[in-house]
């Protein structure tokens, strides 16, 4: 490789820091192996980046124009044991490869191995797959959780987006030409955990005692629920199969009432004698 980075990258030892990334470019569009089929295409491949992970450095550009290459290489003072070295011997943070058609190649370890994709796959590319704009779509909590079609202007021109039920905060869906990033605007009904949805349920002193059934509304629908017997505040009830459906699947989540038991904070004067008879009798059965 040659040791005479300015040269490699066909620049002056003035350059601008804008101007050596220019050339960079340039020179890496040029001789990527998967565009550049010759012999020497991946070899000069390699001097570029080595080239431009140096002098696209200020502090490594300034000890190249000191020292000379040599204080890059394995032993150097730029290597890894050096004060301006890399990660054990490496030139810079990355040691950057990938493989198409069954062949692997090497980018030499430049600084930011996604500026060359962004170039040479029509912008902000990437080996693994061209990265795709992303919108964000706002919709309501009922809809995340059954799915729903909106319309939207995207570049002068409608499309139908179609979300699936289940979906949640920040959920991606992938079409051909962009991606759909999902916002979901919350519930004063119900908290979404996961594929579970929980919900408060304010019921009287006497149903939690007593114990029984109270109509609750769900994402799936009105439901009735068994109040226990002897239900304590803060109790879970649990129903199974009203929560949320599977993103691509026909399970469903449970539904998770979460009981208030509301105490009278004022008492007529029948209730308070029924209540003293009862906190009387307790305490005889306390006593047996």
């Amino acid at each position: 490789m040659s040791h005479d980075y300015y040269a490699v990258l066909g620049v002056a030892k003035t350059a601008t820091a804008e101007e050596l990334k220019k050339a960079y470019r340039k020179l890496a569009v040029q001789y990527h192996p998967d565009k550049n089929k010759s012999k020497e295409a991946e070899e000069k491949f390699k001097e570029i980046n080595q080239a431009y992970e140096v002098l696209g450095n200020e502090q490594k550009r300034k000890q190249y124009d000191q020292f000379g290459a040599a204080a890059f290489e394995n032993g150097g003072r730029g290597a890894g044991g050096g004060p301006f070295g890399g990660f054990g011997g490496q030139q810079g943070p990355f040691n950057y490869t990938y493989t198409t058609n069954g062949q692997g190649y090497d980018f030499g370890g430049f600084s930011d191995p996604f500026d060359i994709f962004e170039q040479f796959f029509g912008g902000g590319g990437s080996p693994f797959g061209r990265r795709k704009p992303a919108y964000s779509l706002r919709i309501d909590f009922l809809e995340a959780i059954k799915g729903t079609t909106k319309t939207v202007s995207l570049d002068g021109k409608k499309k139908d987006i179609k979300v699936p039920a289940g979906v949640n905060e920040g959920s991606r869906i992938q079409f051909n030409d962009f991606d759909i990033v999902i916002s979901v605007s919350s519930s004063q009904k119900f908290r979404r955990e996961g594929y579970d949805i929980v919900s408060d349920l304010k019921i009287p002193m006497t149903l939690a005692v007593l114990g029984g059934v109270e109509e609750i509304e769900t994402v799936a629908g009105k439901v009735k629920l068994k109040i226990p017997q002897g239900t304590q505040p803060g109790t879970l009830i649990r129903i199974k199969g009203k929560g949320v459906k599977h993103v691509n699947s026909a399970n469903y989540g449970d539904h998770y009432v979460r009981v208030q038991v509301d105490i009278p904070s004022k008492l007529s004067s029948r209730q308070k004698e029924i209540l003293e008879e009862f906190a009387s009798e307790s305490k005889k059965r306390r006593w047996f």
